[in-house]
């Protein structure tokens, strides 16, 4: 006989007034972008000074625009198949999930990309201060991913196995993938983030930071894939989870090896 640990059914609404709900989804991305822009403004307080206090609250706009539209464009192209084909409005249904960190990665770079040469800042410089926040974010969603029952884990017989109460998870006990994620990309990835900005010599290395958030994540979201169900089937061995964040531990390694090769040459 196989044992599963009771889930603990949260209603995924916080709370509710007449027709407006706040729910603990939409919850974590506000908490998650304003305590990261607090915490992005006392790092840049520390040598290098790479933006000043007015660049970091003018580009939060600008962060919350790449990750909700980047993110959900990146989930409708990456995993959403066939559904929005035949559910248009659903594109714009985001209260009820379906944010892909992938587009909003992709989202919030090209809004780097466009505020660093409109305000004459470094880019990379500017992104090692923001990837520091990044986990916050992340964390604080599987979290919420947890909370509204999506994106469950494998059928498994460990003795912390979840019955998912939802139709397609089935009556199976299954890894509590999500909580997995928001421990790895979340809390320890920011651990290792914030040592490492903490010593002068790495922060000085322009993109080191950034190469080691790209490295870090994908390698942890990678390893969370073997135990997390796949969301649209696999792109040749890989999950396609699995698949984005290749090049996304390719481009940090670059990074990370370019940042001491400039560091060197100077």
């Amino acid at each position: 006989m196989t044992f599963a640990i009771p889930f603990p059914v949260i209603n995924p609404i916080l709370f509710q007034v007449g027709p407006f709900a706040l729910r603990w989804y939409a919850l974590a991305y506000i908490v998650g972008l304003v305590v990261g822009w607090r915490y992005v403004r006392a790092l840049a307080r520390k040598p290098p000074q790479a933006a000043a206090a007015v660049d970091i609250d003018d580009f939060l706009f600008w962060a919350v625009l790449g990750v909700v539209i980047g993110g959900r464009l990146g989930h409708v192209l990456f995993y959403g198949g066939g559904y929005y084909l035949h559910d248009p409005l659903a594109v714009l249904r985001i209260w009820e999930g379906g944010i892909s960190f992938h587009g909003s990665l992709l989202g919030v770079i090209a809004a780097k990309v466009w505020f660093c040469r409109k305000r004459g800042i470094r880019l990379f410089a500017f992104a090692d201060l923001w990837v520091c926040a990044v986990p916050i974010g992340l964390g604080l969603g599987r979290i919420a991913n947890f909370i509204n029952v999506e994106l469950w884990g494998r059928v498994t017989d460990v003795p912390w196995a979840m019955v998912f109460p939802h139709p397609r998870a089935g009556p199976v006990p299954r890894h509590p993938s999500q909580l997995y994620e928001a421990a790895l990309e979340g809390l320890v990835l920011f651990v290792i983030l914030h040592l490492l900005w903490r010593r002068e010599s790495l922060r000085r290395r322009t993109g080191f930071l950034t190469g080691v958030f790209l490295v870090g994540y994908g390698v942890f979201r990678s390893f969370a894939e073997f135990f997390r169900e796949p969301e649209d089937g696999y792109v040749g061995v890989l999950t396609a989870g699995q698949a984005l964040s290749v090049p996304m531990v390719l481009v940090g390694l670059y990074l990370v090896f370019r940042s001491f090769r400039r560091q060197t040459a100077k």
